[in-house]
This record gives C-alpha cells, structure tokens and sequence, in this order.
C-alpha cells in the first residue's frame, strides 16, 4: 500500500520513493487525457460485462440441464468434465487456443471445409473478432464451476413442488420456469450483485497470453495497460496512478455489491 505514493510523485528509480520529486494529482490529469484511456476503460467494461452476464446465463444453463438428468453417474461425469478447466492456467490454454483458432487451425480448416467461410478468419489477430473470443474462451473455462452454487441451490428444492406440479397438469418446461428458476432466483441476484465488484476486472492472465499490439484497439485493458506503461515503458507514476484508480473504483463497487446483496437477497457478512 505505501508504494501507492508513487503515483503522486515523478518516480525517478534511482532516487527512490522518498527522493522523488512530488508531483500531485499531475499523473491522474495526464492519465485522463491520453487519447488511449477512455479505449482502454472501454474495453475493459465491455470484456467484463459480458464475461459476467454470459458466465452467469450459461452456468445457470448448465445447472438446470444437469438438475433435470435422471441418471446419475452421467450427472456427475459430465459435471466433473465441465468444471475441470477452471483448474487450468491461462498459460496452458492460450497455446492450445492459438493453435486451434490460427489460419491454419482446425476451426478454420472445418469452415472452410463446410463451406461457411472462404478464406482463414484471424480470430487473434482481427480487432472485430477478438473480444467475441475472449469472452467465449472465458465462459467455456468457467461456466462448470461457476454453475458448482446454482448446483448446490437446486438440490435445496422440495421435490413435493414438482409432484404437485405434475398432478396439475404443468409439463418439464413449466416446472423449471415456476418452480426451478423461482426457487434460486435469490441465489441468481446474489451472485449478480456481488460480481459487480468485478466489473473493471477483465481478466489480466487471460488476455495476456492471447493478444498482440494488432489487437490492441480492442483488446487492450486497465490491467494490460498498466503491466506496459510500468514494466515495458518505465512509466511508473503513470501506472501506478492507473492502478490506484481502479483500486479505489474497484472498493466502491464492492461495497456497492455488498449493499444490493442484502438489500435483494438478504446476504450479509457481519
């Protein structure tokens, strides 16, 4: 926390952060009015969001399918495939989406053998493709575990509702709308709230290891940007001041998160 002081100051790394010359609120103008921010902050709400309300839908998604499986070795074997990637580093992923979504990939070799597409797509390598990648590879990772709570909710159910459901007359689809989504929609608003807290984080791990300065319009985020500006270009105030920001952003949200939990679902800590 006491390094923070470098964002008031112009660090000079020779001088130390107590011989460094103090420079004020000087860096958070400067970061306001590079050309590049309002991009970055862009894009790092647009990654979030979606992988937020897309990892939310499709874990619930999954959760319900898996609930209404009456067999149950093929419950847990499916369950257990599906939340093992969440164990698997970005490191190890990024390689093997490379290769998979290259010009000469298997994704692209099956388009164009099924005559969807004509010519290679460069689904890293194109600004109009890369966040849509993102967001996919980052819900095929989590959706499993995510979907572990949703799981948990459902077995909670009384089966007696279902019972009494089918004695009147309401088929499988009616049932998991009546019954299925009534009954964890607590546990769906806790968990959209509390993700609220992590809405400036778009997955630094994830986005490192897939892109490249061709992909940066879109690609590039506040964590990305502050691993350049102080690692690859020295620009330690400038990072550390960007850091900062989202620091305090980031406390704000979750005490908002917090608050919205227990207003909607009665979720307190203490």
């Amino acid at each position: 926390m006491f390094g923070s002081v470098i964002a008031f100051e112009n660090f000079i790394p020779a001088k130390g952060i107590f011989g460094s010359p103090w420079a004020g609120l000087e860096n958070f103008r400067f970061m306001f009015i590079l050309p590049d921010t309002w991009s970055i902050l862009s894009n790092t709400l647009v990654i979030s969001v979606s992988k937020i309300v897309f990892n939310l839908v499709f874990a619930v998604f999954f959760a319900i399918l898996l609930n209404e499986s009456r067999v149950l070795w093929f419950k847990k074997s499916v369950q257990t495939i599906a939340y093992l990637p969440h164990f698997l580093s970005w490191v190890i992923l990024a390689t093997i989406f490379r290769d998979l979504l290259d010009s000469n990939g298997i994704v692209n070799i099956t388009l164009m053998n099924l005559h969807i597409i004509q010519e290679p797509i460069m689904f890293l390598g194109d600004n109009h493709w890369f966040q849509g990648v993102i967001v996919a590879t980052d819900v095929w990772k989590e959706f499993g575990y995510s979907a572990v709570m949703f799981i948990a909710a459902l077995a909670d159910i009384n089966p007696e509702l279902y019972e009494a459901a089918a004695i009147d007359g309401a088929g499988r689809l009616r049932s998991i709308w009546h019954i299925t989504l009534t009954s964890i929609r607590p546990t769906i608003i806790l968990v959209a709230t509390l993700n609220i807290a992590n809405i400036f984080n778009a997955g630094f791990d994830q986005i490192f290891n897939l892109y490249s300065p061709v992909v940066y319009a879109t690609g590039d985020v506040i964590d990305t940007y502050v691993y350049r500006a102080g690692f690859i270009s020295a620009q330690y105030s400038l990072a550390t001041a960007v850091g900062l920001m989202k620091s305090v952003v980031s406390f704000v949200l979750i005490v908002l998160s917090y608050k919205l939990a227990d207003r909607f679902a009665g979720y307190r800590i203490f």
